[in-house]
């Protein structure tokens, strides 16, 4: 209870504490004024009646003290708490009808002493109480009166420990559920932050990097073929424009909100997947009946046929490619197949062996309840296949 009240700061207070204290005011004031007017009743005035008097009144005068010197075990408490015990003491030998106000003081005591000393001092009230209980009894002899005092100061004792360790329980429970709840944020904070830079890795990989490599293979192709051949050397430097072109809008929609700018100049997805393949001299076709995607699931299929045309273009040496869009009825599927020299898919989950392409594919489908499977052999060609749920 020491270190307890030593340390608890006056914000974790129990909220009860202070409709309790102001029980136990009431309580006191009570039994002391019933204490006082029994005296006066049952004894009339005598030599001792002025001095009970006086103490009941310096009795009222220091509990009314109390909230004045505060609840912890300060010195200035602690002298406060031992000055109202003595004057009670002295009431109590002088009258014994006195003694039930020791049942508010055993609160005070409990809620102000360490644990030691507030059970010391809780023995001492007792004893006191059962000492004013046999001297009512004027010498008959009764059991409860040494048994019944023990009792109800074990009793009221036994509840506020109870009491007091339940309500440091109850505010240890809080403080770990309020600090486990800012670590869960933390982290959800941090897996944000992450999921957000693998994103934009992603994006950033599909567009702007692959766009920039292809621009590099044009231009050095431009460069070797402009003697030789300047027809198809400027072809290639307009082509490059054009990739050029597509890359500053694409990153000027990062700016803004990361959407694919062919998804944003309002087409949807068939018109976005068309022009593309227009660019990369593709065939594009679309079976089935067309349903409304989320944005989401569109803004991931554009991205992943752009990531395998890239591948195509960079690594396949193909001579043709073809992309495929089919609603079914329970999922949307992106193919993109190619008669190049194809690979082995083993080789592909190496991270090692292979680039980013492939992973952050299949990471953008997963990421919504997708597949990306790959069908590839050594000079057999690819097919590629992104299968994503429809959501109803």
């Amino acid at each position: 209870m020491e270190g307890r009240q030593a340390t608890r700061p006056p914000t974790e207070q129990d909220p009860d504490a202070p409709w309790l204290a102001r029980v136990m005011h009431i309580a006191f004031f009570l039994l002391l004024g019933a204490s006082l007017a029994r005296f006066l009743l049952r004894h009339p005035w005598e030599d001792r009646s002025p001095w009970i008097v006086a103490l009941s009144g310096a009795l009222a005068s220091l509990y009314l003290l109390g909230p004045v010197v505060g609840t912890r075990a300060a010195p200035r408490r602690i002298a406060w708490l031992s000055t109202v015990v003595a004057v009670w003491i002295v009431l109590v030998v002088l009258a014994p009808s006195f003694a039930w106000c020791a049942v508010p003081l055993f609160y005070t005591g409990l809620r102000t002493l360490p644990p030691r000393a507030a059970l010391g001092l809780v023995v001492l009230l007792t004893a006191f109480v059962v000492f004013a209980q046999v001297q009512l009894a004027h010498g008959g002899w009764d059991p409860n009166l040494i048994v019944a005092p023990p009792a109800v100061a074990a009793i009221a004792t036994g509840v506020f420990v109870y009491s007091d360790r339940q309500a440091a329980r109850q505010r240890a429970l809080i403080h770990d559920l309020i600090r486990t709840r800012r670590e869960l944020a933390a982290i959800e904070r941090r897996e944000g932050t992450l999921a957000e830079r693998q994103r934009l890795s992603m994006e950033i990989h599909d567009t702007l990097a692959q766009g920039l490599s292809s621009q590099q293979m044009l231009l050095q192709a431009a460069d070797r073929t402009w003697n030789s051949d300047p027809t198809t050397a400027r072809r290639h430097v307009r082509t490059a424009e054009s990739i050029a072109e597509r890359n500053l809008a694409e990153a000027r929609r990062f700016v803004q909100d990361l959407a694919p700018a062919d998804l944003a100049e309002g087409g949807g997805l068939e018109e976005a997947l068309r022009g593309l393949a227009a660019r990369e001299s593709a065939d594009f076709r679309v079976d089935g009946t067309a349903v409304p995607l989320p944005d989401r699931t569109q803004s991931a299929l554009l991205r992943i046929a752009q990531g395998a045309l890239a591948n195509i273009r960079e690594h396949a040496g193909a001579d043709s490619a073809a992309l495929t869009l089919t609603y079914l009825d329970d999922q949307v599927v992106l193919d993109i197949a190619d008669d190049g020299h194809g690979f082995d898919p083993a080789v592909a989950r190496d991270p090692g062996l292979r680039g980013h392409g492939l992973r952050a594919m299949r990471v953008r489908a997963q990421q919504l309840g997708g597949t990306l499977t790959v069908e590839s052999a050594p000079g057999e060609g690819t097919v590629l296949s992104a299968a994503i749920p429809l959501t109803p």
